[in-house]
């Protein structure tokens, strides 16, 4: 069964770092992964894309908001993928969602269930 499992997250105070990381499991589904991405979300507010890589060739791309601050990268053989955050800002404040599109696929299809992380000022 497909899966995507974040972990990581927390409460910490503005200029602090995090790292979050996404385990896949279940195949065929990780043979199958095209690209993968965080997402962050806010009450009252849309869905946004915070970071994504194409899962074979590492290419990557970030939202304006966190250029410069986090990194995503990936291990292929864990089937794992992370969140380096660094000069966290309370703006930063979201549950974070790992999310994971497979070939063929406009959308992302399998996200997890989602971490809490809490920039206090």
């Amino acid at each position: 069964q497909a899966q995507l499992v974040e972990s990581g997250g927390g409460l910490v105070q503005a200029g602090d770092s995090l790292r979050l990381s996404c385990v896949a499991s279940g195949r065929p589904f990780t043979t199958y992964i095209q690209t993968m991405g965080w997402f962050r979300q806010t009450p009252g507010k849309e869905r946004e894309r915070v970071a994504v890589i194409l899962w074979s060739a590492g290419n990557t791309d970030y939202a304006d908001s966190v250029k410069g601050r986090f990194t995503i990268s990936r291990d292929s053989r864990k089937n794992t993928m992370y969140l380096q955050m660094n000069d966290l800002r309370p703006e930063d404040t979201a549950v974070y969602y790992c999310a994971a599109r497979t070939w063929g696929r406009d959308d992302y299809n399998y996200w997890g269930q989602g971490i809490q992380v809490t920039v206090s000022s």
